[in-house]
């Protein structure tokens, strides 16, 4: 990732991100996000995974901790030397990784743009407007529709279920892909909004991505790959509102 400014480093964005910067560095962050539209996007993107993934596992720590964990420390006493070398290599092996992937984050993102992102937001441009034919196959045949496209992108697919953030399924058809079949999903809101979910079989060298925001005309969209496929949720609302609606429909997707 290339920054305007060289003194601007990888870790000062991560810890930009979760709050743990001091001045003057943070002020120079905020100055050089002002003009700087790649560093102002990087971070929040970095920002909308940190709030998913606080949505997400928060939960987990009101739990009770399992009766089997409560001598984990008088265990972890125990354990033979060669564990813990081997667990220090894990967790220098795993930095390793870590940095490594966001040296080459902007590579890959640009890659799915072109590949899934863009096409999706065009797909939804060209359908969104139609009023008699918007989709192949309408919502009173939803399982039809769902096990059509499964067949033909050769993955159990689904159509999330959005009515708790006002819209609901009109329905979906097949589009053509970059490398083979994709589908599409319309949802429409009670004054004729409408949101579209684009999906398609993830490339070989496509690895899973959290949220990346894409904008295209005056839709906005959220792509992101997750196993074997690539989701895309365009819409022509507001990119909070539009955020909100791609987690429901990544944890209907995900679980």
């Amino acid at each position: 990732m290339s920054m305007q400014h060289e003194q601007i480093t990888q870790e000062d964005i991560h810890a930009y991100v979760d709050g743990h910067l001091n001045d003057p560095k943070k002020q120079l962050i905020d100055q050089q996000m002002q003009v700087d539209a790649q560093l102002r996007e990087t971070i929040e993107q970095y920002q909308q995974q940190n709030a998913l993934l606080h949505q997400l596992y928060d939960p987990v720590l009101d739990e009770a901790v399992p009766e089997h964990l409560t001598s984990l420390p008088l265990a972890r006493k125990q354990r033979p030397v060669w564990l813990n070398m081997a667990a220090s290599i894990s967790l220098m092996v795993f930095g390793a990784l870590i940095g490594w992937y966001a040296k080459d984050t902007q590579v890959i993102h640009n890659d799915i743009v072109v590949s899934l992102a863009k096409p999706a937001a065009v797909a939804h441009a060209v359908y969104t407007p139609e009023v008699r034919h918007p989709v192949e196959v309408n919502a009173d045949e939803e399982q039809h529709l769902v096990k059509w496209l499964s067949k033909r992108l050769g993955s159990d697919i689904k159509a999330p279920e959005l009515n708790s953030s006002g819209f609901h399924l009109v329905g979906g058809r097949l589009l053509p892909g970059e490398k083979g079949p994709a589908a599409q999903f319309m949802y429409e809101d009670s004054v004729g909004g409408r949101l579209t979910l684009y999906v398609r079989s993830k490339k070989v060298s496509e690895e899973n991505t959290a949220f990346r925001f894409y904008q295209e005309g005056g839709s906005n969209s959220f792509y992101w790959i997750d196993g074997d496929l690539g989701y895309v949720l365009s819409g022509s609302v507001s990119r909070p509102q539009l955020l909100q609606v791609a987690q429901i429909v990544y944890q209907q997707l995900a679980f």
